[in-house]
This record gives C-alpha cells, sequence and structure tokens, in this order.
C-alpha cells in the first residue's frame, strides 16, 4: 500500500510539473523559443497571487481570476516589445535574452520581498482529502491534476478547432509563407506568450498553495519544467502531462526510498529516458 500511494501521489503531483511544462512546451513550438526564464515567470506568478491574497483577502484560488489575466498581459507585451527582435536564425540572441530577464525578475522579486521564504495559505483545502480504496488523496493534488488536464484539452481545442491554432500552426511550420498568408506574426507569437502566462499563472497560484517559494526558486522549476517536456516529447501536449507523470512518480518513489532522493530520482529517470529515447515517450509524429 506504500508503494501504491507513493504511485498515485506522483501522479498527482505530475499534474503540477504538466502546468510547468506547458506554457514551455507552446511557445517552443510556435517559436522555437527556450525560455530560460520560464521558472521565474512561475515564480512571478507566485507572488502576484500572494499580492492579491493580501491586499484584497481572495481565496488564493480566486486569485486565479486577477493572476491569469495580468500574467497573459506580461506575456504579450514582453513577447511584442522585447523577444520579438530577437527571433531569426540565431538562436543565441533569445537564450540570452531570456537569461538576463531571468537574473532582472530574481533580483527584482529579492529587492521587493527580501529572500525571505513564502507561502500562501489556503486554509482547509490544503488539508482536506477524499479517500479512495484504502488510499488519502489530497484535494489540493487532485484540483492541481484536474486543471491540468483542462489545461490540456483547452490548448488541444485552440490548436486543432481555432483560427489562433491555425494560425500557430501556419507560423510554426514556416514562418515565412505564413506571412503571405497575412498573418501578423508578432501578433501570433506574442498571443502564443500571452497563452503561456496565463498557464505560468496557473502554475504560480499552485506553486505558492503547496510548498514555500522564495526568488531563487525559479531555476529549479525551470528544470522539472524542461525534463516534463522532454521526456514527453517536443511537441507533444499530452505528451506533456505524461511526462509531468513520470516525473512526479519518479521523485515520490525516490522519495519513499529515502527523503534524499526525491530530486535525484527524477533526474535519473530523466537521464534514462534521454538514452533510451532521445525524442521522448510521445514525440509528435510530423508529416
Amino acid at each position: 500500500m506504500v508503494w501504491l500511494n507513493a504511485i498515485v501521489q506522483g501522479v498527482l503531483l505530475g499534474g503540477l510539473y504538466a502546468l510547468f511544462a506547458a506554457g514551455l512546451s507552446l511557445i517552443f513550438g510556435v517559436m522555437r523559443l527556450v525560455n530560460i526564464a520560464h521558472g521565474d515567470f512561475i515564480v512571478l506568478g507566485s507572488y502576484l497571487a500572494l499580492v492579491v491574497v493580501q491586499t484584497l483577502g481572495l481565496n488564493p484560488l480566486m486569485s486565479a481570476l486577477i493572476v491569469v489575466p495580468l500574467m497573459a498581459v506580461f506575456g504579450y507585451v514582453l513577447q511584442r516589445v522585447l523577444l520579438n527582435p530577437t527571433l531569426g536564425k540565431d538562436l543565441l540572441a533569445p537564450l540570452l535574452v531570456t537569461f538576463g530577464l531571468s537574473i532582472i525578475i530574481q533580483n527584482g522579486l529579492l529587492t521587493i520581498f527580501t529572500a525571505d521564504s513564502r507561502r500562501v495559505m489556503a486554509g482547509a483545502i490544503e488539508t482536506a482529502s477524499v479517500s479512495i480504496g484504502g488510499l488519502s488523496l489530497g484535494v489540493l493534488p487532485l484540483a492541481m491534476f484536474a486543471t491540468a488536464i483542462a489545461v490540456i484539452l483547452g490548448l488541444d481545442f485552440i490548436f486543432t478547432r481555432t483560427s489562433l491554432g491555425r494560425a500557430f500552426r501556419a507560423t510554426s511550420e514556416d514562418a515565412e509563407i505564413a506571412k503571405l498568408m497575412a498573418l501578423d506574426n508578432r501578433h501570433i507569437y506574442a498571443m502564443a506568450m500571452a497563452l503561456s502566462a496565463a498557464i505560468v499563472g496557473l502554475a504560480g497560484i499552485f506553486l505558492a498553495v503547496r510548498t514555500n517559494f522564495d526568488p531563487s526558486t525559479g531555476p529549479m522549476r525551470l528544470i522539472f519544467g524542461f525534463e516534463a517536456v522532454i521526456i514527453g516529447g517536443l511537441g507533444s501536449l499530452w505528451g506533456t502531462l505524461a511526462g509531468g507523470v513520470v516525473l512526479g512518480v519518479a521523485q515520490t518513489l525516490g522519495a519513499a526510498i529515502d527523503p534524499g532522493y526525491q530530486v535525484l530520482a527524477g533526474h535519473l529517470v530523466f537521464f534514462l529516458i534521454l538514452i533510451l529515447r532521445p525524442r521522448g515517450l510521445f514525440p509528435r509524429m510530423d508529416g
């Protein structure tokens, strides 16, 4: 029962990692941009949730009504003003810009909020649980996993059923031809970053409720997001969810063996999959 519980908890934890990874996978798929500041965006979302909760007294989960739109606007403006001019055949320029963004965000948060570890208290939902077949499942982890599935479903719907999704796909396939079809690539890229940042806002809220955070925790969230994306397969939305689940299960099984092995176990599984399946478990099949 101990091992079964560890696996189930890992699956639920994978929902959070899928939220970390979904936005990362989205912007890479649309514009081939590797956002080094992605983890810091997640932490920024956590601090936004903290400010909203403390200022307005909202329930942390309800803070999404403010945090998500703010993060979306932040993502759109950032892409339109700062990142679009760096995109091109040279992959180094956007990497350097997002690396600089990472440093700026970390130091900005450090200046405003200090290095003290913070956490957003969500009340009864933190300890609430339901019993299923002898297993005790937390309501908060269930909510995280359900949100991850809803996000993946939403992205899948956008990509397959909407004009914006068709524009994403066209721009991703060939940006120059997309221009000839009267698509404004700058706007399309900015919309992709806005959507990514909105997802990041959700991830930041759940991170803030689940565990402590401080300005320096972004890079580790970035690593978890990268690992989930690569395990699942670049360009695969449902693969991103699967990658998050695999990473989460590896970590909880590692923690069941020894608490010190939790993060290491996830890295080892990532490394093993990278050797055996370099394209990930469920790579997108083109053509």
